[in-house]
């Protein structure tokens, strides 16, 4: 009996330290940030993700910036071959609505159809557009494929108003124990339809009478809400490849939001394997 205690004690501490060097023999995730184009301060948000997902997660974080602003912003990354292969995700941040190059984007999504997981913020849901996009598209269809991708076709928005979030889906790994909370002013995406995209949580926006161009506002012009889904979890190609997207993130103040941050870094978490079904990060994934 003599000898139990000092084993026992022996144990468990063998036990924390083959846990504690298993945490730190976790490879970190290597996650590629593609940001750039269109309409955002790209130039201080990557800055701002790439520090926030390595505060959260043991992650490298490697940026692909271009400065450009126009709406034709490609990357060069996208034209080497096997693009993605040195990453565990790829997050899309990019705002590229007339980069309508069929080879060049679907260089894109063969790497996403190959089993490369994505998270695809605000702006990115409004690339890689062409022909009546503004129509819902139908499956298999030459401008399908990146809203496929998505699993969720949005084409505008309305004005800047602050948005009311709402977890719907309060019991998926990336949203458990999340408050619903509501946004500095924001763009609240269209959903012109849900495709095979799995709702997370919806926004809600109080929009203000605005006069028609040449008109003036009735006296008793009221505001309307509008509703859309904000973030939602899809199933890609043959591999079901995991994706995530969100529309929000249009400024820098939303984006620098610890809400927002954490909502982005569990993503990472559940694409790429790395989470629980009850919301925690593996052991040596998170800080």
């Amino acid at each position: 009996m003599r000898l139990f205690f000092p084993l026992l004690t022996l144990t468990v501490t063998a036990a924390l330290f083959l846990a504690q060097a298993a945490d730190t023999a976790v490879k970190p995730l290597r996650v590629l940030i593609v940001a750039g184009g269109c309409c955002h301060e790209y130039d201080k948000q990557h800055l701002v993700l790439k520090e926030g997902i390595e505060a959260r997660l043991n992650a490298i974080v490697d940026v692909a910036y271009n400065p450009d602003k126009t709406t034709k912003a490609t990357f060069e990354i996208y034209k080497a071959k096997d693009w993605a292969k040195d990453f565990d995700v790829i997050v899309h941040d990019e705002c590229s609505a007339d980069v309508t190059d069929p080879a060049y984007v679907g260089a894109i999504l063969d790497a996403h159809k190959a089993g490369k997981p994505a998270v695809n913020l605000h702006c990115a849901m409004h690339s890689y557009r062409w022909g009546n996009f503004r129509e819902p598209v139908k499956a298999g269809a030459d401008n399908a494929g990146w809203y496929e991708m998505l699993g969720l076709q949005s084409t505008g928005h309305g004005p800047q108003e602050p948005i009311a979030i709402t977890f719907t889906d309060k019991n998926h790994p990336i949203t458990q124990g999340m408050a619903d909370w509501t946004t500095i002013k924001e763009e609240l995406y269209n959903n012109v339809q849900i495709l095979t995209g799995k709702a997370l949580a919806t926004g809600v926006q109080i929009v203000p009478p605005k006069a028609k161009k040449g008109e003036t506002l009735p006296p008793d012009a009221k505001p309307t809400e509008a509703t859309s889904v904000v973030a939602w979890t899809n199933e890609y190609g043959p591999n079901k490849t995991k994706i995530f997207s969100t529309t929000i993130g249009h400024n820098t103040a939303t984006v620098s939001d610890t809400r927002y941050l954490d909502l982005v870094t569990r993503a990472i978490l559940w694409t790429t394997g790395h989470i629980n079904e009850n919301g925690k990060a593996e052991p040596g994934y998170g800080k």
